[in-house]
C-alpha cells in the first residue's frame, strides 16, 4: 500500500510541479532508445553551449531513463540564447505501429497548462482588465464563492496555488468516453464550487480547481472561450500552431499513444469539463521550444511582446516562501526539491495525466531551458531534470552543515499535534516530543527525528527540511514537510477536543473516537453523544471506512475505491449491522498491509476473512479490547458485531499517522 500511495502521489505531484535559489518575494531528429554512453566531454559550466555534446549527453540520459522508468517515447527539447539547441525525440509514439517520436508529436502538457492560464491572466494585467489583487469574484460574471475566512479571495491566491479551498482536486473528471464530447466550464464551476476555509494567501495547497477558476475569469473578462482566447493571444502569437486547448482531429493523428506503467497500451482521457485551464492543453516539441524561446526573451517573441517583462519577471520571481530560504511558488511556477538546484535560481512546472507526463525547467539568469514530454505517468523527469543539472549546473561549493537549538518541553507545545494534509486527506501526521527534539510519525515514512534549526525550520534524520507556519493570529496552524509525498501542500493542525458526554475520559478508545471526529472521518449520533457501544450498519461502515481512507477529495479515486473495498465480501447487506470480520476484510481490501509477525487466530472466523483478519492483527490494527492469549493465538471476536467504539479504534489505526507494526 505504501507503494501505492507513493506511486499515486507521484502523479498528484507532477500533475503538479517543481526550485531553487531564492528571489525576494515582490528539424528534429529521431532515434529508438539504444545503449548510448553519456558524453565524455567536459560539461561547461555556463551550460549546454556545444550542440554535439548536448545531444551525446541527451542521448544517454534517455538511453538509461527510459529503460529504467519503462517509457516508450519522449522528446527533448534545450533552449539557450534565444535558439533551439537541440530538439530531439526519443523511442516510440506509437510502438505498436512503430511510429518514432519526432518534433511534431503531440503530448498532453497536463499540468504546464497552467503556466500558460497564469500567463494569459498577467496579459489582462498588463492591459488593465484584472488586477491581482482584487476579489476574484469581479471577474466571475455573477458566479459566487462561498466564503467562511472573512478574506476575499484574489486572483493572485489563485495563481499561486495559496486559495483556501476545501477540496482543491473537486473537478478532476477524466474517462476515454468523454474525449469526443463537449462538457462547458461554467456549469460545473457553478455545480461543484468548493468552499474557502483558510484565509486566502496562508497556506499553499496545490490546486487544481484555482486554475481552472483563473481561466474561467480569463474567459469571462475577455468575452469568449478560455480556447479561443488561448489560441487568438498565446498560441497564434508564438506561432503554436500545433498547439490547443480542445482535441482536434489533427491533432489527435499525431498523439503519442498512451502506455501504463508496464508499457500497455491505455486510452486516451478527456475531460469533464472540456475545457481544462489548469490541465487542458496539448503541443509539441517544436512549439513548446517557442514558449520557452519566448519566456527566456523577457516576454518578446520574434520582437513583438505577448506580455510585459514586467509581467514576466512575476512569473520568474518566487511569491509563496514556507521558509525565507525555501521558495515554493511564482505566478504559475513552483519551488520544490531545493537540493537539485545546485544554487541555481530555477523555475519549473510539471504535469501528468493518465499516460503522458511533461517538464518544463528554466533557468532566467543562465538563459537556458529545457522541456520533455512523454507517454506514460512516471516520475522520469525529474531524473532527467536532475542529470542535466548535474551536468551543466554542478554544485560549487558544500552544502554547509545545519546547526541546531535544543527545544524545551514548554516550547515543544506549540508544535505537537496531530496535521492532515490539504491537499491529500490520506496524509496525516503526528507530532511530539521527546528529549529536546520533536518526533515526527506517518503513516507512510515511519517516524522520523526532528531538530531545530531556528524557531519554524527542523531537519530530520536524512536532511530533509520541515518548516511549521502560524496563522493569522500567529499561533502555529500549519507543517510542510518537503519530502514526497507530502510536499503536494501544507498540513493543517487539527483541534482535537473531548465533546462526547457519553465518552469517559478514561475510556481506551477516547483518542480514537477524539482523532475521527476532528478529521470529519467519524462523528458522533449528535453533537455530545457518540454512542460508543452501538452498531454500524454495513452502509454506514463502508462511508465512514472511504473518509478514513482519505481519497475522497480525488473525485477519480472515489469510484475506484468503492469497488476495491468490497472486493471478496460476502452477502453484503446495506442495511444489516456489519460484523467485525467484513469489516476487517473491507479495511484489508483499500490498507493492503502485508503481515507481518506470525500470529495465529483463535475463536470463529470465515474462511473468506482469515487472511485480512490475519494480516491486520499481525500488524497491530485492532482494537484495545483485543488482546494476545497465553498461547499467543489471537481471538478477534469475528463473528461479533462491530461497535462504533471498536470501529473508531480499527480506522484510526489502519489510516492515520501510525509506524505500523505497533509493538504489543
Amino acid at each position: 500500500m505504501e507503494k501505492m500511495i507513493y506511486t499515486i502521489l507521484a502523479v498528484l505531484l507532477l500533475s503538479t510541479t517543481i526550485t531553487t535559489a531564492c528571489m525576494a518575494p515582490n528539424g528534429a531528429s529521431v532515434a529508438a532508445p539504444v545503449n548510448v554512453p553519456v558524453a565524455s566531454e567536459r560539461a561547461s559550466l555556463e551550460g549546454p553551449r556545444d550542440a554535439k555534446e548536448l545531444e551525446a549527453f541527451a542521448d544517454g540520459v534517455f538511453a538509461n531513463k527510459m529503460k529504467k522508468f519503462n517509457t516508450v517515447g519522449s522528446n527533448f527539447v534545450v533552449v539557450a540564447g534565444g535558439k533551439v539547441m537541440l530538439s530531439k525525440g526519443y523511442g516510440y509514439a506509437d510502438k505498436e505501429k512503430k511510429i518514432p517520436v519526432d518534433k511534431n508529436t503531440v503530448f498532453q502538457i497536463a499540468s504546464v497548462t497552467k503556466s500558460f492560464t497564469a500567463l494569459a491572466a498577467m496579459q489582462l494585467v498588463d492591459k488593465g482588465k484584472m488586477d491581482l489583487k482584487h476579489d476574484v469574484q469581479e471577474y466571475l460574471g455573477g458566479i459566487k464563492i462561498p466564503n467562511k475566512t472573512g478574506k476575499k479571495l484574489t486572483m493572485f491566491d489563485l495563481l499561486t496555488y495559496s486559495s483556501g479551498f476545501d477540496e482543491p482536486d473537486i473537478l478532476m473528471e477524466m474517462h476515454p468516453e468523454y474525449a469526443y464530447r463537449y462538457f462547458p466550464m461554467k456549469k460545473y464551476i457553478e455545480s461543484n464550487m468548493p468552499t474557502v476555509v483558510r484565509p486566502p494567501g496562508e497556506a499553499y495547497t496545490y490546486d487544481n480547481f484555482g486554475f481552472m477558476l483563473a481561466g474561467y475569469a480569463v474567459a469571462n473578462v475577455t468575452g469568449m472561450s478560455y480556447a479561443k482566447y488561448m489560441e487568438k493571444n498565446i498560441f497564434k502569437p508564438l506561432g503554436m500552431n500545433s498547439t490547443s486547448v480542445r482535441f482536434t482531429p489533427q491533432l489527435l493523428s499525431r498523439m503519442a499513444a498512451h502506455y501504463g506503467p508496464k508499457g500497455e497500451l491505455i486510452p486516451l482521457d478527456g475531460f469533464k469539463p472540456t475545457e481544462k485551464p489548469e490541465g487542458g492543453i496539448v503541443s509539441t516539441a517544436d512549439d513548446m521550444a517557442k514558449y520557452l524561446i519566448m519566456h527566456l526573451n523577457k516576454g518578446k517573441y520574434k520582437g513583438k511582446e505577448v506580455v510585459s517583462p514586467k509581467s514576466i519577471e512575476q512569473m520568474h520571481t518566487y511569491q509563496l516562501f514556507p521558509d525565507k530560504e525555501f521558495p515554493v511558488t511564482t505566478i504559475g511556477f513552483e519551488g520544490y526539491f531545493k537540493e537539485k538546484m545546485n544554487n541555481q535560481h530555477v523555475i519549473l512546472k510539471g504535469g501528468n495525466v493518465t499516460g503522458h507526463s511533461s517538464l518544463i525547467v528554466i533557468l532566467p539568469e543562465k538563459n537556458t531551458a529545457m522541456y520533455m514530454s512523454y507517454n506514460n505517468d512516471s516520475m522520469m523527469s525529474l531524473d532527467v531534470y536532475e542529470e542535466f543539472m548535474n551536468h551543466y549546473y554542478p554544485r560549487k561549493s558544500e552544502v554547509p552543515k545545519s546547526t541546531y537549538v535544543t527545544i524545551s518541553k514548554q516550547q515543544a507545545q506549540d508544535y505537537v499535534g496531530l496535521y492532515q494534509n490539504t491537499r491529500v486527506a490520506a496524509l496525516r501526521t503526528k507530532v511530539s516530543y521527546s528529549d529536546g527534539k520533536l518526533i515526527m510519525e506517518k503513516g507512510t515514512s515511519g517516524k522520523h527525528t526532528l531538530k531545530m534549526i531556528h524557531p519554524l525550520l527542523f531537519e530530520d534524520e536524512s536532511g530533509n527540511k520541515l518548516t511549521f507556519n502560524k496563522n493569522k493570529t500567529g499561533h502555529i496552524a500549519y507543517l510542510y514537510y518537503m519530502q514526497l509525498p507530502d510536499l503536494v501542500a501544507y498540513a493543517q493542525k487539527i483541534n482535537i477536543n473531548s465533546p462526547f458526554s457519553d465518552v469517559p475520559a478514561d475510556s481506551k478508545y477516547i483518542s480514537y473516537i477524539n482523532n475521527l471526529n476532528a478529521l470529519k472521518v467519524m462523528s458522533g449520533k449528535s453533537a455530545n453523544l457518540f454512542n460508543p457501544k452501538g452498531t454500524m450498519t454495513q452502509r454506514e461502515f463502508s462511508e465512514v471506512l472511504l473518509r478514513a481512507h482519505g481519497w475522497y477529495k480525488q473525485p477519480y479515486m472515489i469510484e475506484p475505491n468503492k469497488k476495491q473495498m468490497m472486493v471478496g465480501i460476502r452477502n453484503y447487506q446495506p442495511n444489516s449491522p456489519i460484523t467485525r470480520q467484513m469489516a476487517a476484510v473491507m479495511i484489508q481490501n483499500l490498507k493492503q498491509v502485508e503481515p507481518g509477525t506470525k500470529v495465529k487466530l483463535s475463536g470463529e472466523t470465515d474462511a473468506w476473512a482469515v487472511k485480512a483478519v490475519t494480516a491486520l492483527v499481525s500488524q497491530g490494527i485492532m482494537d484495545p479490547d483485543t488482546k494476545i492469549n497465553v498461547d499467543g493465538t489471537i481471538n478477534f471476536r469475528s463473528k461479533q458485531l462491530l461497535k462504533r467504539q471498536e470501529a473508531s479504534a480499527l480506522l484510526d489505526q489502519a489510516f492515520n499517522y501510525y509506524t505500523l507494526p505497533i509493538s504489543h
